[in-house]
């Protein structure tokens, strides 16, 4: 199977180094020298280009999988939709246009676009509810992945993860310092988040569908804090109920919407699948990070 990903970071590294070590075969698109190297260095074949621009996108080779791992880079709405949705339908127009077209298109999304259950589960079939200008902007990305790659007689698919977490990206100081404002944390470790997308293309599962990527366990972030605490051998951080949080009223509209956004996303589709976590919980996800922090403290 030949594989392009499209925004080939902190997801596509991993996936490109699972998919490689199946012997598959793996370009990974960037446009900036630093993520070029960054491909190289993990090991499979790196294509400098403008995953936004028509024309550079003629340099990645005919494959058979087309991935779209892309990132805003944390900017708002207007960035996000140039990328996710202007982006993701100049490469769908430019792949599908093509002598040989893809077999498969993925997008990875986020479950910000369920917007607020009031800590209630959620799955693919339940109806998605952005809440803010980004997460639409996301949600339309959905529809596109769905709807478009169907013109060039080719499938798309939704891999909608939850918040990715893993080497580089632990945070704890963010958990161990506080304040942790009430509300769920719905994870998914880095391997996974790759794993679960390298699972269904080499199961070729879940076309022209949703599939949620989260672990086993949403867990609330008091009790996800104090267990981070007791782990790392400090004292629990100081806690905010939401409505005390949004009394300071230092937050950002954004910032506000996402405190006041309350869901546990099931991952029961995923596993029904057959697909194995390699952390299937936060507990075994930290056990890195909580190790390196224990290691560094004084005797």
């Amino acid at each position: 199977m030949d594989v392009a990903i499209l925004g080939c970071g902190y997801v596509g590294l991993e996936l490109g180094r699972q998919l490689t070590e199946q012997s598959h075969t793996v370009y990974g698109v960037r446009r900036s020298d630093e993520g070029i190297a960054a491909i190289e260095k993990a090991g499979f074949e790196a294509v400098e280009a403008d995953i936004t621009d028509r024309g550079d996108l003629e340099r990645v080779p005919d494959v058979d999988v087309v991935v779209f791992a892309a990132s805003s880079g944390g900017r708002g709405a207007d960035a996000a939709r140039e990328v996710y949705v202007d982006g993701l339908e100049t490469a769908i127009d430019a792949f599908g246009s093509r002598e040989t077209t893809p077999d498969r298109l993925v997008y990875t999304s986020s479950t910000g676009v369920h917007g607020d259950h009031d800590g209630q589960w959620v799955d693919e079939t339940t109806p998605i509810e952005p809440t803010t200008e980004k997460t639409a902007v996301l949600a339309e990305a959905e529809r596109i992945t769905l709807e478009r790659p169907a013109e060039y007689g080719f499938d798309g698919t939704v891999a909608r993860y939850a918040g990715l977490y893993g080497p580089d990206r632990y945070r704890l100081e963010r958990y161990l310092e506080g304040p942790v404002t009430e509300g769920y944390l719905n994870m998914v470790h880095r391997d996974d988040a790759s794993g679960a997308v390298r699972y269904v293309l080499e199961e070729d599962a879940a076309r022209n569908a949703v599939i949620q990527v989260v672990d086993d366990e949403p867990v609330s972030k008091w009790a996800f804090a104090d267990w981070l605490a007791a782990e790392c051998g400090v004292e629990t951080p100081p806690k905010r109920t939401k409505a005390e949080r949004l009394e300071a009223g230092d937050l950002p509209e954004a910032a506000r919407r996402r405190i006041l956004t309350s869901k546990r996303c099931s991952n029961e589709r995923l596993r029904e699948l057959g697909y194995q976590f390699a952390y299937p919980t936060f507990r075994e996800g930290y056990r890195e990070a909580i190790d390196g922090f224990r290691s560094n403290q004084p005797l």
